[in-house]
């Protein structure tokens, strides 16, 4: 998704509710902000980045999950956060500028293709 505060190429994501498993809070992200069912696995990877953009200066630490989730699901964004969504193929998010993503979303690629 194409995030209106941070100028970036995020994936779904936001904060863990008192006690809500995150594995749960990932199918919930992807839900409100994306409209889209999806089936979550193991997260594969933890970060920590320091927010940029009108939010910038707070730290998140990030699990990273797989999901999977049929692409003929119509994609259904919140306006106000987003400026667009899209499907990137391997060939065109890898011709991509990478400084227009999250800094980590490269590293979760090449772990993802991997294992």
């Amino acid at each position: 998704m194409d995030h209106v505060n941070a100028g970036l190429w995020l994936p779904p994501g936001g904060h863990v509710e008192p006690g809500e498993d995150p594995a749960e809070t990932a199918r919930r992200e992807a839900h409100e902000e994306l409209g889209l069912d999806v089936t979550v696995t193991e997260p594969i990877f933890v970060t920590v980045t320091v927010t940029v953009g009108m939010d910038r200066g707070h730290t998140d630490v990030s699990l990273w999950y797989p999901i999977a989730v049929a692409k003929d699901q119509p994609l259904v964004l919140d306006d106000h956060e987003f400026a667009g969504a899209r499907w990137w193929s391997r060939d065109e998010y890898d011709s991509a500028d990478p400084a227009r993503f999250d800094p980590h979303f490269g590293r979760f690629l090449r772990k993802l293709r991997h294992s």
